[in-house]
Order: C-alpha cells, then sequence, then structure tokens
C-alpha cells in the first residue's frame, strides 16, 4: 500500500528536525474576534505593528495569495532547564533563522515528489498569521490559560512555524478540547498578574513584554516585579503541569543549544556585562541572537532594573547603581 504523501510529508518535517507536525487547510482564522477585542481594549501596548495587517490575520489564504495549505511544525527549545534571567527560547541562536532554514528544506523536499512549479512561503513568527490559530486547528494543542500552545505530550516549551503551500492536502483534525481543567496556576504565579482572565493577556504588564518588545522607561510601579527578568520570562510555563511533566532537556548542541552567557542563573553577572562601556561588548553578546529584538538601550535599561532590584534586597555583593530610567 502507498503511503499517502500527507503521512510522508509530515515525516519529512520531523526528519529535517521539527518535533511536532501538522496538517490544515488554510481559511478564516477562528479566533479573530478575539484578537479583535484583545486589539481592542489596547491589551497590545506598543505592538503598533499587530494593529496592521489585521485583515490579512483574519484569513491565512490573504497574506500570500494562491495558498491553499500548511504544514504546522514545532521545533522543541527544552524547558526542563534551571531559570535565569534570560527566557529560555532566546539563549541559543535566533530561532528565526533555524525555522527557516529547515522549512525551506521541507518545501525543496516537495518540490522533489510534487514538482519544481509548487510554490511555498515559510512562515515563523514573522508574518501576518495567527500561529496559535493554525497550529491548533493543525491539531498541535490547545490554549492554555496563559494564552500558550499546550500539546499532550511537549508541553509548551516549543516554537511554532508553518509553510503555506499552493497545494490541496487532506488536513488533519483539529485539536479539540482543552485540558487545563480547574488548574490555574500560571494565572496565579504571574508576578505582574498579567493575565486579566483565564486565556487573555494584557501584555502591558507581563515581563516579557516589557523587558522585550516595550520601548522607552518602565513604569517605577512595575520595576520591582520584573525582579531578575533581564530578558522575557517563563513563569507561566515553568509552573504548568504539561511542562513539569513533559518539558525536554534543552539541546546539548546544534544551534538551539543554550549560548552559557545566556543559560547562567547569574543574574548580577549578566546585568554587569549589559551595562558595559565597551562598544564591542554588546555586538558580541547578542550576535545572531533573537536577544537583539530588546536593543542595546532596552538590554541596558533592563539591567539597570535587575541590579536595582538585587540591591533593594540588600545583596552587598552588587555594586551601587544609577536609577534606571
Amino acid at each position: 500500500m502507498t503511503t499517502p504523501f500527507e503521512a510522508r510529508l509530515k515525516a519529512q518535517a520531523l526528519g529535517v528536525g521539527f518535533d511536532l507536525a501538522g496538517i490544515t487547510t488554510l481559511g478564516p482564522a477562528e479566533t479573530t474576534p478575539a484578537f479583535t477585542a484583545w486589539l481592542a481594549q489596547d491589551f497590545h501596548g506598543g505592538m503598533d505593528y499587530l494593529r496592521r495587517g489585521t485583515d490579512l490575520r483574519a484569513d491565512t489564504t490573504r497574506p500570500e495569495p494562491g495558498m491553499i495549505s500548511a504544514v504546522v511544525v514545532a521545533l522543541d527549545y527544552g524547558g526542563r532547564s534551571p531559570s535565569g534571567p534570560v527566557a529560555r527560547y532566546a539563549r541559543g541562536d535566533d530561532y528565526h533563522r533555524v525555522m527557516w532554514d529547515r522549512l525551506e528544506v521541507l518545501l525543496e523536499w516537495v518540490r522533489a515528489e510534487r514538482g519544481p512549479d509548487v510554490r511555498g512561503r515559510a512562515y515563523v513568527d514573522t508574518g501576518p498569521i495567527l500561529e496559535r490559530d493554525l497550529a491548533r486547528r493543525a491539531g498541535l494543542g490547545w490554549f492554555g490559560k496563559n494564552t500558550m500552545l499546550i500539546n499532550p505530550t511537549r508541553g509548551s516549551f516549543f516554537f511554532i512555524g508553518s509553510l503555506f503551500l499552493d497545494l490541496p492536502l487532506v488536513p488533519d483534525a483539529p485539536f479539540g478540547t482543552a485540558h487545563c481543567g480547574t488548574c490555574t496556576r500560571c494565572l496565579d504565579a504571574c508576578p505582574t498578574q498579567a493575565f486579566v482572565a483565564p486565556g487573555v493577556m494584557d501584555a502591558r504588564r507581563c515581563i516579557s513584554y516589557l523587558t522585550i518588545e516595550h520601548r522607552g522607561p518602565i513604569a517605577p510601579a512595575k520595576q520591582a516585579a520584573i525582579g531578575e527578568h533581564l530578558y522575557g520570562c517563563d513563569v507561566c510555563q515553568d509552573v504548568c503541569p504539561w511542562n513539569l511533566k513533559f518539558a525536554a532537556p534543552p539541546p546539548a548542541d546544534g544551534p538551539l543549544a543554550p549560548r552559557p552567557a545566556f543559560a547562567t542563573t547569574d543574574a548580577v553577572a549578566l546585568a554587569q556585562e549589559f551595562r558595559s562601556e565597551d562598544p564591542a561588548r554588546y555586538p558580541a553578546l547578542v550576535r545572531g541572537s533573537a536577544m537583539r529584538r530588546a536593543t542595546r538601550d532596552g538590554l541596558r535599561r533592563n539591567a539597570e532594573i535587575v541590579l536595582a532590584n538585587r540591591r533593594d534586597r540588600m545583596d552587598p555583593s552588587v555594586p551601587p547603581t544609577d536609577p534606571p530610567a
């Protein structure tokens, strides 16, 4: 019996290095009403790019006309490692490039199978796509109360990407159930109480938003809650029972293996690195890293806050700093 093309395609996705793969048909995004309501409440903060292209996000056939199906993939970056000042996803090389390269390899395989004229486009966290919506429709998981996509065998410490194709493919069944039950650990653990309701985050309160996307000074009232988070935050994932049970170790090698400088649990030492006046130090630290997203000024601001928070806890090893902007 000939193996269906869809099964071979998903197997090939795993073969090029992804950890999950599913197929869905492109079309209207089911979460558009919720996304529109979220924007209307200004929960996106300063991420004005989310307002742009809302029409494109409403229907996945619009960003790249002619596309019919998507292979949606997940790549685990390892949640079973100590928490630290840098969120786990940013401790290795920039995941965008890693994902794009593998999706391009997958596209070349599709062309070898179905002909060189097959059109495809890879998306990884940068296009006008509601990616969680697409991933749920492809059967990869459900939306947790912390807004993360959760897979029943891998938890939530993974990246999502997709390869759009102009091929009609038999889709997988959407993930139709949620398995958080009555658990509210993620909501209760959030240091800044960023969740205004289960599954609804006010990004303006989120440590990841504040330390990465927010430009300019951070309000003094929010600085203490940032604690020692220099870049991003994993707290709502750390406490999730699905991650406690299924999170994988970080890659031991390869592009997503944690860099020693970013895998450290010593927030003070890393913060002092980002305060360095050496003009070569910042480029050397973040070269090829997703941490560039925060900008040099943003990381220096975060470093000052981390050092001030440690000093406020009366740690004599932390040298005085200027008040954070």
